[in-house]
Formats: C-alpha cells, structure tokens, sequence
C-alpha cells in the first residue's frame, strides 16, 4: 500500500535528544499563535456531508471496455456525436460527493455551499462522533453559493458565529474540513484581501486566504483567532484542481443574512436598484474633479427603476449607500443586494463636482429582473451597434444553452465588422458569460478598445467566435 506510512506501536525509550526537542519553547514564545485549542473546541461543531445523485446514460453494452474515440471514429454510434440518442436504452449511474459543513443551531441547522448539494438526491450529514443521519434542503441561493440543510437532533454543538466586517488583510484565520474525503482536516493562514470580486458573483464581496482549501474543503466553516466563524470556504484559484494559496471564502454576514431568509420563507429576496456601473479610473476621478478614484460611476440608468425615480443619472459617481462607503464599483452590488426592500435608503452622489443625496426604495430583483434584462422587449447597444433581447428559459433549453442574448438589429459598427448577425445568439464576451442584456451592458462599458475581443455567438444551432473590435 504505497503512500501509508506505518509507525511502530511498541514502546521505547526517549532519547536525551528527544527530551530537548519536547522541552522547547511552544510556538506562541516565538510570537506565532497556537493553534492547537481552537482546533479542538471548533471540530465538533464541523459535519461531514456527503451526497449522491442518479444520472442517466446511454448504455451501449456490446461496446464496453471499448475507447469512445473508437466508438466515435469508427462505428457512429447514436449517443457518441455530440447529441445522447434518446430511443437508446438508458441506464443509471450513481454519482457520490464530499463537502463540508458546519451548524449553526442546536436543534440540527446546518451551513454549507449550494454548489455541495446542488441535484443531490440524497445527503447524509456525518457528525464528530460518527453519528449519520439524513439532511434534508431547507433552501439554497445559488447567488450566493449558500444552502440551509435541516437534521433530526438536539443538543448540538454550535459554532461561534463571529463578523466579517472587522476583518483585516493579515489576520490569521483557520479552516476545518474534509479536502479530499479525508475529515477534520486542519489548515492555516492569513486573510490576504477582502472585499474581493470575482467572475459570475457579483453579490458576495469575497474574503481571500492562502489557506490551503481542497476539493471537500467547501462549505466548511472558516474561523478566526477568537474561534468565531467569519465565512464559508467556497473557491479556490487553481491550475490543477489542488490549492495554490488562492482560497475564496464567503463572508459569513452574507452567509448568515441568507440563512435567516431560507429559514423563514425557503428563499431570498434580494435589492435591486436598477444600474450599470463602472470603476472610477484615476484619469476619470481628475475629470469628475475627486482627489483619487473612489465610488461607482453610473454608465447607465434603467427606465422605471429605483434608481430612475430617487433622479439617479448616468454621470452620477455613487460615494455612499445605505450609510456604507463605496470605494470601488464591486462594493455596491453586494450592499444593493443585503438591503431592505420598499423602505427609503439613502444615496450620497457626487454629480458635476456636488455631493448631494437622494432616497430611494428597492425593488426585489427577481421581480425587476424582466425590466433590466429586457425581457419581454429589446434594448439597443450604441458601443456594440447592434439591438439584442432577452431569451425565455425554453428557448435556452431548447439550444442546449446556459445563457445568451438574440441580436435583433444591426447598425454600422462593431457588430457588423466583426460579421454578427441579426438571429445569432451572443453567449460569452472575452469570456465573459452574457447571462442577460444588463450583463451585456456591462461587459461592453468595461471592455478596453481598439483590442480584438473573441465573441462566441450560435448560429444555427452552430456556435463559432467572431472577433470584435471596440471603438472608444
């Protein structure tokens, strides 16, 4: 059994040479912390969860064992050219994962990402003392990546729940969990940024640590000195599917705030205020007269929105919400997100060199969601010069596709350069998934010019990339 290590249980006797190394000083005499106590009281309160979903397949028994690129080259077999054959008879395959988690109630509330319990048929919660039993979803927000799972106990122990608004870049912070199904495994490191922005997650502002987090890390709690839970371990940056000090974790405010909705009602109500924003370059903080860049430039302001009727204009930079300081543009939608909706906010805008603040009423965004993306209608792009609309559900589904917007219209520009129909469906930008026509709008202001940009558009049920040049 290669990679074990066995190690004499007989006894023996220790060593001058051992006695010194036992007698040294501990780690917290050099000034480093101790870790050793915080593991220890915070492990009961860490689950095991593990899930196992059914997939269908073609199955295809005169052929097994035979390579699908055989299969593919040699015989076309229906099922082996891109399309399953549905007449094919179908069989069914087991699927097992491993996550983490943690609970957060003494009557069996437990913590842990959407993306652990995401289509599972089955999850069973693994405690300390080895005890399984069944979970069952309370709900689950896959914006924020968190679910609410629910067992059948009493008297359990309950992690710490601390904040993550006092967190510092530096700080050390701690992670329990099962990387690579080997449970309660402890790492250790420091927060090195907060407020981080990342692809596709435009409502959590997340903490970065070069904790070591492995796949079956996720979910699980992240702790600081105090032995507090301050987010949920939920990515990680890798080139090879192991860590590489690049940890995403979600701030455990949001994460809790989520909870309590689940909790109450199975799902999340979330703000909407109806703009596009951008960063506040340093060339375009001189030319709005600010000392240095800070805020979120409004590029845009959505027709009968929020933002529209509190008099929010394109031009305005947006210096406060809700009494929160934004610094850079990332900093508003997750704030946009956690308020309350219909109760007066206010906003503290800076247009044409003036401070001045407006009040405004949220609306929620799955309810707004059809006025920003355009569904139901069309919303032209001058930058793109083309016109584009929103895609129902069943069109998506019907295409096989995650996300995508319809070219309707085309004008002199961009667009037609770079050989986009009217009928092709734009599906990413740079890479960039174009997930509605808001998205659209704002991967376009923030995309550079005179760059060629690869557009992967369908056509035809075919899907190819295009180049597209921006101008100014």
């Amino acid at each position: 059994m290669t990679g074990i290590l066995f190690m004499s249980q007989a006894p023996y006797a220790m060593s001058s040479n051992e006695s010194e190394i036992r007698a040294q000083p501990s780690a917290q005499a050099y000034g480093l912390p101790d870790f050793t106590q915080l593991a220890e009281e915070n492990s009961p309160v860490v689950v095991n969860i593990s899930t196992s979903k059914k997939i269908k397949r073609p199955n295809v028994p005169q052929f097994q064992g035979m390579p699908e690129e055989l299969l593919r080259y040699f015989f076309g077999i229906p099922g082996f050219q891109g399309q399953p054959d549905r007449n094919a008879p179908q069989m069914q395959q087991e699927v097992h994962s491993l996550g983490s988690g943690f609970i957060i109630s003494k009557d069996g509330y437990i913590l842990t990402n959407n993306h652990v319990i995401d289509g599972a048929d089955d999850i069973m919660v693994r405690m300390r003392n080895r005890k399984e039993l069944k979970a069952e979803v309370v709900g689950a927000d896959p914006r924020t990546d968190v679910a609410l799972l629910k067992i059948e106990a009493k008297d359990l122990p309950v992690a710490k729940i601390g904040t993550s608004s006092t967190l510092k870049v530096g700080q050390w912070v701690l992670a329990i969990g099962e990387p690579f199904g080997l449970d309660y495994t402890v790492t250790h490191g420091i927060v090195s940024a907060i407020g981080r922005s990342l692809p596709d997650d435009t409502y959590v502002p997340f903490i970065q640590t070069d904790v070591s987090i492995n796949p079956g890390n996720s979910g699980g709690p992240l702790f600081n000195l105090a032995g507090e839970v301050v987010g949920i371990n939920s990515q990680i940056y890798s080139k090879h599917g192991g860590s590489m000090g690049l940890s995403f974790s979600i701030p455990i405010d949001i994460a809790m705030n989520v909870a309590e909705q689940l909790k109450d009602s199975g799902k999340v109500a979330r703000g909407f205020l109806g703009v596009q924003v951008q960063e506040v370059t340093s060339d375009l903080s001189k030319s709005f007269g600010l000392e240095a860049p800070t805020g979120a430039l409004v590029g845009q302001t959505f027709p009968d929105t929020p933002a529209e009727r509190a008099g929010i204009r394109a031009g305005d930079i947006i210096l406060e919400f809700n009494g929160h300081k934004i610094k850079k543009s990332a900093d508003l939608p997750p704030l946009v997100g956690v308020a309350k909706i219909n109760k007066p906010l206010k906003v503290v805008l800076l247009r044409q060199g003036k401070e001045m603040t407006v009040t405004v009423k949220l609306t929620e965004l799955d309810k707004a969601q059809q006025v920003a993306s355009g569904d139901g209608g069309a919303m032209k792009n001058n930058r793109l010069g083309a016109t584009v609309e929103a895609l129902d559900k069943d069109t998506l589904e019907a295409l096989n596709l995650p996300f995508g917007v319809r070219v309707t219209d085309i004008e002199e520009g961009a667009a037609s350069k770079a050989g986009i129909r009217p009928g092709d469906i734009i599906v990413t930008i740079d890479f960039q998934p174009v997930k509605n026509v808001q998205v659209l709008s704002q991967i376009l202001q923030q995309a550079p010019a005179g760059r060629s940009l690869p557009v992967r558009v369908v056509r035809n049920k075919r899907s190819l990339f295009l180049p597209l040049v921006l101008e100014k």
